[in-house]
């Protein structure tokens, strides 16, 4: 694939990329945009490239994944050092959670029900459900195996209409 065609494609995955950004990202929009950016630096300026073993989806969406990952443990280390030099404790930031989760009660309780869900379940289902991806997508998008995923897939729906049940008789 040349360099135009990348981007091509990337300019028509930006929205879903962008969702699989903030999800990876806690809902921090902040953090999402510089998750992504960086994200897209990585791949034009060839630190990481596409060998087509996956979809160009699939693949993208463990770039974004690595690249959060790596800011959450950057921003740790940088909380951690500066903490040292002040004698504080760390600052944690916390941004706002995302309007559209906060404006409905049916939302918010999913929203706390899937964040009940170990993250592998919650990183499975989202990119199911709402990334629209395969089963066998989002095993390639976490580096795991595909009957790993079926696993983790299964057991998260179960989860979680289980706490969604609880929650509705309350």
């Amino acid at each position: 694939m040349d360099q135009t065609d990348l981007r091509d494609e990337l300019e028509r995955l930006h929205s879903a990329s962008f969702g699989w950004a903030l999800w990876c990202c806690d809902h921090r929009r902040e953090d999402a945009e510089e998750v992504l950016q960086t994200a897209y630096l990585k791949v034009l300026e060839g630190a990481a490239r596409f060998n087509g073993r996956s979809s160009l989806r699939t693949w993208f969406f463990a770039v974004v994944r690595r690249t959060a990952w790596e800011q959450r443990r950057l921003r740790w280390v940088r909380e951690l050092l500066l903490a040292r030099w002040l004698w504080q404790p760390a600052l944690v930031s916390r941004g706002e959670p995302d309007e559209a989760l906060r404006s409905s009660e049916e939302s918010h309780t999913l929203r706390h029900a899937v964040a009940a869900l170990p993250t592998r379940q919650r990183e499975v289902l989202h990119l199911v459900f709402y990334q629209e991806l395969t089963i066998e997508e989002a095993a390639k998008v976490l580096s795991i195996s595909l009957g790993t995923a079926r696993t983790h897939f299964e057991r998260g729906k179960a989860r979680l209409r289980t706490l969604l049940e609880q929650e509705a008789r309350r």
